[in-house]
C-alpha cells in the first residue's frame, strides 16, 4: 500500500506532542512491514537545524493564490521519505501560536491535497488533527484515494465555517460547522488514539460540542492506542541515564533517583518518596487539581515533588512559588528537555498524570518502562493503558482515580506514598509495569488492517460534484 502522512509534526524533527510521536515512530514501522509510507509536513525555520535538506525542490504547486515548494529529504535514522512543504508563511521558527495559524494550516492543507492529487499520489492519505482537516473534505469526490482522520485533541477545531469560506474553497455538501466537523463527516475512517477515548467523544462530557456528530458517525470510528519506541525509550540502554538498568537489575536504579535529586536542586535522599510530572502546564493537564491540595501534600509528608514542562504563565508561577517555600522538597523546571525527561521517569518513585481529558498519553508508558509507577485519572487512554494496583491479588500497574476532583487525587497520592513503604510490594507492582508490551508493533497493524479494509470497501456513490469553475476545485479522478 501507498500511504502518505500528512501532519504539522513529526518527531525528532518537529514534535510539540503526542501528534509528532505517532508520526514519527508509526511510519517507520509501516515500511519495515512492507508499506510504502511517506510523510508531508510544513518546512519550519529551524528544520535545517535538524535534518539536511537539498536546495533543490523537487515539485512546486499553486493553493489559495500562493505558489509553494515541495523539498524531499529522509525522516532521520529511518529510510522513511520527507516531504516539507516550503512557503513563507512557514519560514519562522515555530510550529503553533501566531494569528495567522487559520491561514497557514488551512494552506497548508490545501497544498497537500494537491501533492497528493498531482505528484505523489497515494492509496490511502492519513490525516492528523484540524490542521489537515480539510483534506477529507476535498479527497471525498475522488474514488482512488481513501483518507484516515486521526483526533489527537478534540479540543482544537479549526477555523469555523464563515472563516473557512474566507480563507479557500468550502463544497457545496460541506455544511459542517468547522474543519474538525468537516473531516469527521467526510473522511473515510475517523480515528482516535486509544479506544476509550473514541467512546468518550461521543458523550457531551468530552465531545467538546461534536458529540452528536460523532455519535451519527460512530460505524466509522476506530480507537488504536498508541505506542513508544521501545528500542529508543529502553532504560538498559539509554545514555541519558546515570545507570542504566533492566527488569533483573532494579536495585541499580537508585543511583538515577539520587542523580536526579541533585540535578534538579531536591534534598539528596534515596528513601523519600519521589512524585514527578513532565507535562503541558495547562488545564487539560490536571493543573486545577494538582495545585489546591499540594502545598498540604508537602506539608503533612515527607515526600518531595518535581515538575518538568513548560506552558500557561498562571501555572509556571503558582508552582514556582510553591517550589521557593519548598526549596529542596519540591523543585520546578520550566522548560523542555528530553534528557531531564528520561532522567526523570528512571529517577521517581511514582508519576503524576491527572489529567481532565487524555486521547492517549504515552508519559504514563514511559514511566513504566522506566520502573515509575503512574498515578492516573481514569480517562481517556490512561484507561487503556493503567490498571489499579490490587496488593492482595498482586494484579495492576498504578494507581487510579476517577472523579477530576482535588480530594480523589490527593486520596491516591497517599495511597502510593504509603504503599512505598512496603518495599517488596512496590517492587513487584515496579515488575507489572515494565513487562506491559507498549510497543508500536501491535499497533501498526492494526492500522495496516484498517487501511486494507478502507482500500477493500465498496467506493461510495458521490452525492456531490466540485464547481467547475472555482479556482480551489480539487479535481474528481
Amino acid at each position: 500500500m501507498k500511504i502518505l502522512f500528512v501532519a504539522t509534526e513529526a518527531a525528532p524533527i518537529a514534535k510539540v506532542g503526542g501528534m509528532g510521536d505517532v508520526v514519527g515512530t508509526l511510519t517507520p514501522i509501516l515500511r519495515k512491514m512492507g508499506h510504502d509510507v511517506r510523510i508531508l509536513i510544513p518546512y519550519y525555520g529551524f528544520l535545517p537545524d535538524k535534518v539536511e535538506i537539498p536546495e533543490k525542490t523537487i515539485w512546486q504547486g499553486s493553493a489559495m493564490f500562493q505558489t509553494f515548494d515541495i523539498f524531499e529529504t529522509v525522516l532521520p535514522e529511518t529510510d522513511v521519505p520527507l516531504y516539507l512543504l516550503g512557503h513563507a508563511a512557514f519560514s519562522p521558527r515555530r510550529v503553533y501560536q501566531g494569528e495567522d495559524e487559520p491561514w497557514r494550516f488551512t494552506f497548508f492543507a490545501n497544498g497537500a491535497a494537491q501533492f497528493a492529487l498531482n505528484y505523489w499520489q497515494p492509496d490511502v492519505i492519513h490525516c492528523h488533527d484540524w490542521h489537515t482537516g480539510m483534506i477529507p473534505v476535498w479527497m471525498h469526490q475522488n474514488e482512488d484515494i481513501k483518507t484516515v482522520f486521526t483526533i489527537h485533541n478534540l479540543a482544537y477545531q479549526g477555523p469555523a465555517r464563515s472563516q473557512l469560506e474566507e480563507l479557500t474553497w468550502c463544497p457545496p455538501y460541506m455544511q459542517e460547522a468547522n474543519t474538525m466537523a468537516g473531516a469527521i463527516q467526510f473522511a473515510d475512517c475517523v480515528n482516535t488514539v486509544s479506544p476509550t477515548y473514541a467512546q468518550q467523544i461521543q458523550t457531551p462530557e468530552y465531545g467538546e460540542g461534536l458529540n452528536h456528530l460523532l455519535a451519527l458517525k460512530k460505524d466509522k470510528i476506530v480507537g488504536i492506542i498508541n505506542g513508544i519506541d521501545t528500542e529508543q525509550y529502553n532504560p538498559a540502554t539509554d545514555s541519558h541515564l546515570d545507570q542504566p538498568f533492566s527488569i533483573d537489575t532494579l536495585e541499580q536504579r537508585v543511583t538515577n533517583k539520587i542523580a536526579l535529586q541533585e540535578q534538579v536542586g531536591l534534598e539528596i535522599n534515596s528513601g523519600a518518596f519521589l512524585v514527578s510530572m513532565v507535562t503541558r502546564l495547562v488545564e487539560q493537564k490536571g493543573l486545577d487539581i494538582v495545585l489546591p491540595i499540594l502545598e498540604q501534600y508537602l506539608k503533612y509528608t515527607g515526600d518531595q515533588f518535581l515538575v518538568l514542562g513548560t506552558g500557561e504563565e498562571r501555572y509556571e508561577s503558582q508552582l514556582r512559588e510553591l517550589g521557593e517555600r519548598y526549596s529542596g522538597r519540591m523543585s520546578v523546571q520550566l522548560l523542555y528537555n528530553d534528557g531531564l525527561s528520561r532522567r526523570i521517569y528512571a529517577g521517581s518513585d511514582a508519576f503524576l498524570m491527572p489529567s481532565r481529558f487524555e486521547p492517549c498519553g504515552i508519559s504514563q508508558m514511559m514511566a513504566m518502562r522506566y520502573g515509575c509507577v503512574p498515578i492516573v485519572r481514569r480517562t481517556g487512554g490512561l484507561v487503556d493503558t493503567v490498571s489499579h494496583h490490587n496488593p492482595i491479588e498482586k494484579t495492576g500497574t498504578g494507581y487510579c482515580f476517577s472523579l477530576y476532583e482535588s480530594l480523589d487525587l490527593y486520596t491516591s497520592l497517599i495511597r502510593a506514598s504509603e504503599s512505598y513503604l512496603y518495599r517488596e510490594s512496590w517492587l513487584e507492582l515496579q515488575k507489572r509495569g515494565m513487562s506491559q508490551d507498549f510497543s508500536w508493533q501491535r499497533s501498526a497493524e492494526k492500522y495496516v488492517q484498517l487501511y486494507q479494509d478502507l482500500l477493500n470497501s465498496p467506493a461510495e456513490i458521490l452525492s456531490s460534484v466540485a464547481s467547475p469553475d472555482s479556482t480551489e476545485v480539487i479535481p474528481k479522478k
